[in-house]
């Protein structure tokens, strides 16, 4: 009895050995699947894109993953709790408050995460406690199924004995797991009251040795299930399948002794296989994290690049925006590396990408606020533009509005949002003013066209009655007098028109019979005069053309006086009788000259 008690423990402890030693490298192969298909790189999220990332925890029943992303996510979300919080502080010590006046309110996404973090870690705990709970359940009912076993296998024998003993077979099977530390213990004083059994009651030794056939069966259906494991194609189903199995493979009583070793052996051929498998999975995942790994430290070297970029061009920013999405495109299109590596290398990627992006943010920041800047020059602009839009100082509101347009020019852009309709404002505002004067002016056009056909019909008269002979003082002045009351003419024909008709009156008096040329000078002086009158600049004309007439009277004065200084010299020679009355001559036409001229600047001062 007692060699059969330790043939049982022996063989339970190696049964036991084998779970252990499978049960060690199943956890192998979920640390090493994990850094693979956990690898979710948390480093880039935004707030709230953590607290997503906490609520998707909730469902997920595999604690030992859940523990290992909050241990990855929670001191992100801290980082970025502290770093808003620094810049409230900061805001509200710039507004004059002192730091120990400071409270920091927490906003939704704060309480939404902490509460979600509490709720997973109830839920941790719950689990735990309950499954501990349940073990020692487990563990008290085994023990009350052994005493029963022990109180069965001491007492008398009857009919009943063996369904008895199968009944607490079943129970045994059925009831779950136990404290680790009492599973070797319990399983071996199992064992060795079944055989106690058996040994005691040797009027069932035919049902023991049919019982263990049974048993036998049972174990080489468990090792063809395990042979086919080898070649699953999903290892970690397989593995996971194994489990099962060695579980179900140490829960089936014993076997006939000659076939303990061979069926065991078997068994232990087959789950080798698959660890042979698992072994060969768990290489190729750990070098193709050290491959990702390597890939993902070449790409972190690459964004360094960007960690000092700086431009005030806008275009060179949104270039390198887009190359740098493109390093993280291919940063996420790598898989998983080593956990033990993975927190420094994602920080030195992340830390580069950030400092980019907060860059630039505040690069557009003051972009932002000159162009805010900018936006308020023109809508001073735009108040000034509308202003004058209905006013009717048309050359003075054209001048200053096109000093508004250059302005406007000059000032730089304003925000995107308020780009177009600040613009269409302004222009609305210059297109107002400017229509409206180009209206007039084109009926100031029509009107000087007329005009200018008016003047031309006026000096076709004037050359006419000249050709004809048909002229006199009071018809010139007449038609004269019609030629100054039209308006104006075409800008590029005012030359024109002022040259012909200047022409066309010249001729016209020529042609006045009965005129002296004194008189016909007297009435071309007082044509020009008229003229002049009604000229825009007459009153800077009639200056220059006095001016000029005070210095031919001048001149004709020295030259008279001269004139006469001469007569005196001739006057005391006695041949110059002939010369005397040249020089009398010449002294008469000087005197006509400046009585005539005289008279012009009297007839000039007149006007």
């Amino acid at each position: 009895m007692i060699e059969n008690e330790k043939e049982v423990q022996e063989v339970g402890q190696a049964e036991d050995s084998l779970v252990m030693h499978y049960t060690h490298h199943e956890e192998e192969l979920h640390d090493v699947e994990s850094e693979d298909h956990h690898a979710v790189d948390y480093t880039g999220f935004t707030k709230s894109e953590l607290v997503n990332a906490v609520k998707e925890l909730v469902r997920d029943e595999n604690f030992k993953k859940v523990d290992q992303a909050l241990k990855d996510i929670k001191p992100l979300f801290d980082e970025i709790r502290a770093t808003e919080r620094n810049t409230a502080l900061d805001r509200f010590k710039a507004d004059g408050g002192i730091e120990e006046d400071f409270e920091y309110r927490l906003d939704e996404l704060d309480h939404a995460f902490d509460a979600t973090v509490k709720l997973i870690r109830d839920r941790r705990n719950a689990y735990f406690k309950n499954l501990e709970s349940q073990r020692n359940e487990n563990l008290r009912k085994k023990n009350e199924i052994l005493e029963n076993l022990r109180a069965l296998i001491d007492g008398e024998d009857n009919a009943n004995s063996f369904n008895a003993f199968k009944e607490m077979q079943q129970a045994w099977k059925q009831v779950g797991p136990v404290p680790p530390a009492h599973v070797k213990t319990l399983w071996a004083n199992y064992n060795a009251l079944i055989d106690r059994f058996y040994d005691h009651r040797n009027i069932y030794f035919e049902l023991k040795e049919l019982d263990r056939k049974k048993n036998l069966e049972a174990k080489l259906e468990l090792c063809v299930r395990a042979e086919q494991l080898a070649v699953r194609e999903n290892i970690k189903d397989a593995v996971k399948e194994l489990n099962e199995l060695h579980n179900e493979f140490k829960h089936i009583g014993p076997v006939p002794k000659e076939d303990q070793e061979t069926v065991w052996q078997r068994f232990k051929a087959a789950s080798d296989a698959v660890y042979a498998r698992r072994d060969e999975f768990v290489a190729g995942m750990q070098a193709e994290l050290k491959a990702n790994f390597e890939s993902k430290s070449k790409i972190a070297d690459e964004v360094q690049s960007y960690l000092q970029f700086t431009t005030d061009r806008i275009k060179d920013w949104n270039q390198k925006t887009q190359e740098i999405l493109e390093l993280q495109k291919r940063w996420d299109s790598v898989g998983g590396t080593p956990r033990a590596k993975s927190k420094d290398l994602n920080k030195k990627f992340w830390s580069a990408f950030k400092q980019f992006f907060h860059n630039k943010n505040q690069f557009f920041k003051k972009l932002d606020e000159e162009r805010d800047k900018n936006l308020k020059a023109k809508q001073q602009l735009l108040a000034r533009a509308i202003e004058l839009k209905t006013s009717e100082d048309w050359n003075k509101t054209s001048l200053e509005l096109k000093q508004l347009q250059a302005q406007w020019k000059e000032i730089g852009p304003v925000p995107e949002r308020q780009r177009e309709k600040i613009y269409k404002e302004f222009k609305e505002a210059c297109d107002f003013f400017f229509d409206q004067r180009r209206g007039l002016q084109e009926k100031a056009d029509q009107e000087q066209e007329e005009n200018l056909k008016r003047k031309e019909s006026i000096i076709d008269e004037l050359i006419a009655a000249a050709v004809a002979g048909n002229t006199s003082v009071e018809q010139l002045n007449q038609l004269q007098g019609q030629f100054n009351d039209v308006g104006f003419v075409p800008k590029n024909m005012i030359a024109s028109v002022k040259q012909r008709f200047a022409e066309a009156v010249e001729k016209y008096v020529q042609s006045i019979s009965g005129l002296s040329e004194s008189d016909r000078e007297q009435t071309l002086l007082q044509s020009q005069l008229y003229g002049l009158k009604n000229d825009p600049q007459a009153e800077r004309k009639l200056f220059h053309k006095e001016q000029n007439l005070r210095k031919q009277i001048q001149k004709a004065e020295n030259d008279l006086s001269t004139l006469r200084n001469n007569l005196e010299f001739f006057g005391r020679s006695k041949n110059a009788a002939k010369l005397k009355e040249e020089f009398k001559d010449k002294i008469e036409t000087a005197n006509q000259h400046l009585l005539q001229l005289k008279k012009q600047l009297k007839l000039l001062k007149s006007v």
